[in-house]
């Protein structure tokens, strides 16, 4: 008989039926996080997320929710803020290095493949726990590119992808109206619909962060009135 399987929820380690407790438990997390989208786009990269601001003295500005982490890349998370954060700030600390060192903005996918290392080794070390978060992460480099980043750190290119409370009927969107070399106001208008569909109530530009990197104008974040015109 196998002991007491609360036991393997004390730190992280293998269930005997080969489950990580604590990871299964952030990925909980994440499944009631505010939804995020990514769209790759013609020569464009589109991140669409929901703010969800439920305090009524609340002041919208100081919530963010996609965040710029260099000149042509750009990241959104769902799922528990102060984790959001921190790796936010982590990856922007390894593309400033490597645009000091190198000289250049650091590919999308070694963004993603070093932020899924940071976030495995969370998944394998007692007296931490893993990070409580999935990320999207854009941008173009040779071509625009998105990855997804999960709890476990598993990471993963999309054309288009959704993560947080929203996700199963996000994709069934995505994968029923995503279209390839799509314009960039076309996937922000699926990409805000998508947002309004899991909500299923109206949007206001308070609620919602839009941006969009694109080759020539690097990233960039729309202002409130702008995402006024596509709500």
């Amino acid at each position: 008989m196998y002991p007491n399987v609360q036991a393997y929820d004390r730190g992280v380690m293998f269930s005997p039926d080969g489950r990580l407790y604590q990871v299964d438990y952030a990925k909980e997390a994440v499944r009631k996080g505010a939804t995020s989208v990514g769209l790759v786009a013609k020569d464009a990269v589109v991140l669409v997320a929901h703010k969800p601001i439920t305090e009524p003295l609340a002041i919208p500005g100081t919530m963010q929710k996609i965040f710029r982490i260099d000149s042509y890349i750009g990241a959104t998370y769902s799922g528990l803020a102060a984790d959001g954060l921190h790796v936010v700030n982590i990856m922007r600390g390894k593309t400033q290095t490597h645009r000091m060192v190198y000289d250049e903005t650091e590919s999308v996918e070694t963004v993603s493949r070093e932020i899924a290392e940071e976030m495995q080794m969370a998944t394998q070390y007692g007296g931490i726990r893993p990070y409580a978060i999935s990320l999207l992460i854009g941008g173009i480099d040779k071509k625009p590119r998105l990855f997804e980043v999960e709890p476990g750190a598993a990471f993963l290119g999309y054309k288009a992808d959704a993560i947080g409370a929203g996700k199963k009927t996000a994709d069934d969107i995505l994968i029923k109206d995503y279209k390839d070399e799509m314009s960039v106001d076309d996937a922000i208008a699926l990409g805000v619909r998508v947002i309004t569909k899991v909500n299923e109530r109206k949007l206001n530009p308070d609620i919602v962060d839009i941006s969009i990197i694109q080759r020539e104008k690097g990233y960039v974040m729309l202002a409130s009135d702008k995402i006024a015109s596509y709500i």
